[in-house]
């Protein structure tokens, strides 16, 4: 009787009548946020949109996780101090809070420390701890905010990280249509949707792309099946651990609102998802999926957008006169 059941399910699976979600389900809806520190929050945002934690002044988280284009750039690499090119691609800030690591090395373990980085790195916002320190602790504007969450109005690094962690925690985006059919609606997807998630399913690719943000949550290596081939030159965890084995290992990248995230993968190299569920196909499973097989799992994927945050551009504090000056132009020391 029980091979009768499982050889009947395949069969609807197959013929694309799957119709409703079971309790078993890989993946889970995204829960909405709540938000317990408002003030911080608040804090958060305007730092997270200030250039001035840049040396140039002109560059802030924002510039590389664009809330306006799903926390991204859509750029290959992100365009750093000087318009440096940066080395990787820039994973997106949506729903990035309760991953295993932060970066695609995971050489950062929480947000907070990945906060800290790009600030004194120096081919992005190529500034100092130190002298963003001083740049926030310059502005009164700042300096009473500070005061208002933390009951004094002293300024350091881990309290602005702690800020916009808090922030980017807040970042999160419930409710997409797949979300909807997960919680019982058989209207929210279309037919070809649904066979694109059977098909994402019984491939193999929720291995590694399932729960709430279908990814990061583990490392994985680029090229299980097959070698990948890029001229860049990351080696992702490898260059943390100088293991051999680690070569081309990084973390599995985020699902959620992936049809806003282009270009793909560590390198940008795939420019549409089209391609990218190709490759992935071939160099992660061994499968080489067929035009109609390719339309129904982007057809699903493209179900995962979720709802936006909806931010309103905060007002920054003026600086003052004690605020260092920002030259973009300086030439470097």
């Amino acid at each position: 009787m029980k091979k009768l059941v499982v050889a009947v399910s395949m069969v609807c699976v197959s013929m694309g009548v799957a119709a409703q979600p079971t309790k078993y389900e890989p993946i889970k809806p995204v829960a909405p946020v709540k938000v317990e520190n408002p003030a911080l929050v608040e804090l958060g945002t305007k730092l997270f949109f200030d250039p001035r934690l840049s040396r140039s002044g002109f560059i802030s988280c924002n510039s590389c996780h664009n809330l306006a284009t799903g926390g991204v750039d859509n750029l290959k690499t992100s365009v750093g101090d000087y318009w440096a090119q940066g080395p990787i691609n820039s994973p997106t800030v949506l729903n990035s809070f309760g991953q295993v690591a932060q970066f695609w090395d995971g050489r950062a373990k929480t947000l907070e420390e990945q906060a800290a980085g790009p600030i004194a790195n120096p081919l992005e916002m190529a500034s100092t701890h130190e002298l963003a320190v001083e740049v926030i602790s310059s502005i009164p504007g700042y300096r009473a905010e500070f005061k208002k969450v933390f009951g004094d109005d002293k300024v350091d690094i881990k309290r602005i990280t702690d800020a916009i962690a808090a922030f980017e925690m807040t970042l999160v985006t419930p409710n997409s249509r797949f979300d909807q059919w997960l919680k019982g609606d058989s209207k929210a997807l279309t037919a070809e949707e649904k066979a694109g998630y059977q098909l994402f399913k019984s491939s193999g690719c929720t291995m590694c792309h399932a729960g709430e943000k279908l990814g990061g949550d583990k490392f994985m290596k680029m090229g299980l099946v097959k070698p990948y081939k890029t001229t860049n030159t990351a080696t992702g965890v490898h260059a943390l651990s100088g293991k051999d084995q680690d070569r081309m290992t990084f973390k599995v990248p985020m699902l959620r609102n992936v049809e806003l995230t282009y270009p793909y993968f560590h390198d940008g190299e795939a420019q549409t998802l089209e391609e990218a569920t190709r490759l992935m196909g071939d160099l992660q499973l061994g499968k080489r999926y067929t035009d109609k097989e390719v339309a129904q799992i982007v057809a699903f994927l493209k179900t995962l957008t979720g709802e936006q945050p909806k931010i309103a551009y905060p007002i920054l504090p003026p600086s003052s006169n004690a605020t260092p000056i920002f030259d973009p132009w300086a030439k470097k020391k």
